[in-house]
């Protein structure tokens, strides 16, 4: 009997190597090969039969030009981030944080969506956990099917005799394929039961819709090639402590990216939230400095939030510079820049930025914010609350254009804001809002 033939494989990305590596060469990560043993059965008989009669090459110009067909799921925040809502035979990836709402979210779509055969694969919670769960949002689920089984021929066969109009797969960690050794999870698996997965949803026209764990850095887990396999990649994202989920879409095949949604976290399952900005601004403190109100955009969505700074004497020899929401770096950027460009001095004072709400911003129109927090709370001066602060700033003191603007002035208008302090408009903006140009930072301190 021939001796198993020995390699080792990347647990981050499925790089092989005929020997153990320290670092991978491919992702560059450390401490990630482990040892593996070829199987040499031959696994064609076991391969499910996907194929279908029209594997034949066509020419380009003989190809049914259209969009495809989507169909609504009736939870207006979700069809937004997908550009109207799901494309039929697409394949698709949410991933997100433990605990976040990723199964309440699919549950969510079923009850707003009684019309829909949904069949959910649950392997990680038992039928009954799921009724229980489906309960306490009020869904009934008469055309709502779930199933426990996590082979993913199983699962393939189980599709084509229900034929639903979605497939849910929570999760596709938990999925696994007999003809390969290793366990559930693992690279192998997801990569062999993805591809499956896959060729069910393009040559079935079978909505899929798989759910991914995440790493301690908030990528999602597997092998890289599982976000090139699909034509959408969700990303839910919020924090434990608020109550309030962003939706983001990071890759879309079939719409716009990097739209975002909106959801409230309360006992009734997930609310949608169609006025984010009435949400982030609803604790607004107006009688304190150091704090500010910017426009920043999600996607193609204006929000408006509020930036709060805290400049303080230090006691320490090394000043303290601590960002919560913000880029720390960019924080220490603008600083700098105030220090050189507008007089100001924060030697000896320790600063502290946050965003309210606890939402993550990296949009530069915040930079104007930002730099007007920290001078308010230097000086210790109270800002005007009706006042919006739009623009990115640069290393001379400049205030530089962003993108959007104009419909960032229109969200502050209809929120109520009374005057704006931004770049210089191409066009003027009809309506109440005064609007001061700034050009340089050093002429509004």
């Amino acid at each position: 009997m021939a001796k198993p033939k020995i390699y080792f494989e990347c647990g981050n990305c499925g790089h092989l190597s005929p020997k153990w590596l320290g670092v991978c060469p491919s992702c560059e990560e450390w401490n990630t090969y482990t040892e593996k043993q070829e199987i040499r059965e031959n696994t064609k008989k076991h391969k499910i039969d996907i194929s279908s009669a029209s594997d034949q090459a066509i020419r380009l110009s003989e190809v049914e030009s259209g969009s495809r067909d989507r169909f609504s799921t009736n939870l207006q925040e979700f069809d937004r981030v997908l550009g109207g809502g799901l494309t039929c035979g697409s394949f698709s990836l949410l991933g997100g944080d433990p605990g976040i709402g990723k199964s309440t979210l699919m549950l969510q779509v079923a009850h707003q969506s009684p019309d829909l055969k949904i069949l959910y694969i649950a392997g990680e919670e038992s039928a009954s956990q799921i009724k229980q769960r489906a309960g306490r949002i009020g869904l009934k689920g008469d055309n709502f099917y779930v199933s426990s089984s996590t082979e993913v021929k199983q699962v393939v066969n189980l599709s084509r005799t229900v034929l639903p109009d979605l497939l849910v797969i929570d999760s596709i960690q938990t999925l696994f394929s007999d003809e390969l050794s290793s366990l559930p999870g693992s690279v192998q698996q997801i990569r062999e039961c993805s591809v499956m997965l896959q060729q069910i949803a393009k040559k079935e026209n079978i909505t899929t819709l798989m759910i991914g764990h995440v790493t301690k850095e908030g990528d999602i887990a597997g092998p890289r090639i599982l976000e090139h396999m699909v034509d959408t990649v969700l990303q839910f994202e919020g924090d434990k402590n608020h109550l309030y989920r962003l939706l983001r879409c990071v890759k879309n095949r079939f719409g716009p990216a990097q739209e975002v949604g909106v959801f409230e976290m309360k006992e009734g399952g997930l609310e949608e939230v169609s006025n984010p900005s009435a949400l982030f601004l609803s604790d607004t403190t107006q009688e304190v400095s150091g704090n500010s109100i910017t426009c920043i955009m999600e996607g193609t969505r204006p929000i408006l939030i509020e930036v709060q700074a805290l400049v303080s004497p230090s006691s320490y020899s090394t000043p303290q510079r601590t960002a919560s929401g913000f880029d720390q770096r960019r924080l220490s950027l603008l600083i700098a820049v105030l220090e050189k460009r507008a007089g100001l001095s924060f030697a000896g004072q320790d600063v502290y930025l946050n965003i309210a709400g606890g939402l993550k911003i990296s949009d530069p129109a915040a930079d104007l914010a930002v730099v007007s927090a920290l001078a308010s709370s230097l000086k210790d001066s109270v800002t005007d609350g009706s006042l919006l602060y739009v623009g990115e700033v640069g290393l001379g003191g400049e205030v530089r254009k962003v993108s959007f603007l104009e419909q960032r002035l229109r969200e502050a208008e209809k929120m109520g804001m009374k005057k704006a302090v931004a770049p210089k408009l191409k066009a003027a903006v009809n309506g109440e809002l005064q609007v001061k140009t700034a050009t340089f930072i050093s002429d509004l301190f």
